[in-house]
């Protein structure tokens, strides 16, 4: 179907920082884009809820939210963030909220999931049914896509908070409040910004920081190889936004990890096998859009 022809959708991807409601039929069929402050969560809602009032008659709405979240349909808090240090956010309903308000198909995922969808459908894995994304930003996330869809089961990825190889005599003890040295503890922005005393963005591209960082992102890609999932590793966020040598050092450390163990040869040629995300801020509210899309056409 032509997306001029799809049916309207509404997609809110809910950001710790900001809230970004779009109503569309497709990447290139935008009718409206909204961006509001993410602040307390009754003031926040609300908020949306103004936007999405006006736009009533939307055929269905997809949540693309900041974690952690419950993604399972058979739990009894599926819709809802669950325990966040986000000040106040913990236990706070969003789908079923907007299911009973607005009576149309409703999907809730993670803002990461959100954009790989957006990224396999129209960014840089475009007319790939089987992908990765990684975000390196405040902490670091990834969202699986497999046949077009979240590769879902008890929650949703966590992958950021698994425990890298360290490189040798490195015992920082990282940023993480729950696991220290974590992949997110020892290469996000805050974790940058705490060992070396300034921001990612601020650094050059031959500080010592770096050497510790692209290590730990090559052992992240090479786990993501080892799932068997992934034909295609999109990594987006702020960090290798501000920092375009990342990119290339984190390939060569997945390659070095793996040492020789890949399971297809696709992933040897690293430099098409892992590669920038593709729409930038666009990914998270177009991901949304496509949740209530597949919410649509399972109703």
């Amino acid at each position: 179907m032509d997306e001029h022809q799809a049916p309207l959708t509404a997609g809110v991807e809910l950001g710790g920082t900001k809230v970004v409601c779009m109503l569309a039929r497709g990447s290139d069929a935008v009718e409206e884009e909204v961006r509001i402050p993410t602040t307390a969560p009754a003031e926040t809602l609300a908020a949306v809820e103004a936007v999405l009032d006006r736009w009533r008659g939307f055929a269905a709405l997809g949540v693309a939210s900041f974690g952690p979240i419950s993604v399972d349909r058979a739990a009894g808090d599926w819709g809802s963030i669950t325990t966040t240090p986000k000040p106040g956010w913990s236990h706070t309903d969003i789908a079923r909220r907007w299911e009973r308000r607005y009576g149309v198909p409703v999907a809730f995922h993670t803002d990461v999931v959100g954009a790989a969808l957006a990224e396999a459908a129209w960014g840089a894995a475009a007319g790939l049914a089987d992908i990765a994304y990684v975000t390196v930003g405040t902490g670091i996330g990834v969202g699986l896509i497999a046949g077009g869809r979240p590769l879902d089961g008890l929650t949703h990825q966590e992958l950021g908070h698994i425990r890298p190889v360290r490189l040798p005599g490195d015992d920082w003890i990282g940023v993480c409040p729950f696991h220290g040295a974590c992949c997110e503890g020892l290469a996000s922005g805050p974790a940058i910004a705490a060992r070396a005393g300034a921001p990612a963005e601020t650094l050059a591209a031959d500080h010592p920081v770096w050497d510790g960082v692209a290590h730990v992102l090559g052992q992240l890609l090479h786990v993501l190889v080892q799932t068997g999932v992934p034909r295609r590793v999109v990594v987006g966020g702020g960090v290798p936004l501000g920092a375009p040598h990342l990119l290339p050092r984190a390939r060569e450390a997945m390659l070095r990890s793996l040492a020789g163990y890949a399971p297809s040869p696709e992933v040897t040629l690293a430099d098409s096998y892992v590669v920038p995300a593709g729409l930038g801020g666009r990914a998270g509210p177009l991901g949304a859009i496509l949740l209530g899309q597949q919410a649509l056409a399972r109703a």
